[in-house]
């Protein structure tokens, strides 16, 4: 299976997933911590993915999304977008409300 396969598959079998740098107990760059902190905010199940772990996923995820930070955020195999992006649409609400248009509970906040 090559790498973006495997990538594939991740984003296909789960509501939401971050892929970071670290995880979401032990974060290893503030950027990832932030977005970490921010879905626990919203309270809502996630996959993470230590692209430290992998440094095939750690590239390959900048070429199969096209965007060359990490962390990356994915809901209902839609590419979110990265720390300033998910930070921003919390903040003005719009993250919640994605995450209600894609049918993935998020509580009132």
């Amino acid at each position: 299976m090559s790498t973006s396969e495997r990538i594939q598959k991740l984003i296909d079998s789960n509501d939401i997933v971050l892929f970071m740098k670290g995880v979401p107990a032990a974060p290893q760059c503030g950027f990832s911590a932030a977005v970490a902190q921010i879905l626990a905010k919203l309270d809502v199940p996630y996959e993470s993915v230590n692209v430290l772990a992998d440094p095939f996923i750690r590239e390959g995820i900048k070429e199969f999304s096209n965007w060359p930070t990490i962390p990356q955020l994915y809901v209902k195999g839609e590419f979110v977008g990265g720390c300033d992006i998910v930070r921003e649409m919390f903040q003005a609400g719009e993250l919640a409300t994605l995450l209600t248009d894609k049918g993935i509970k998020a509580p009132a906040s």
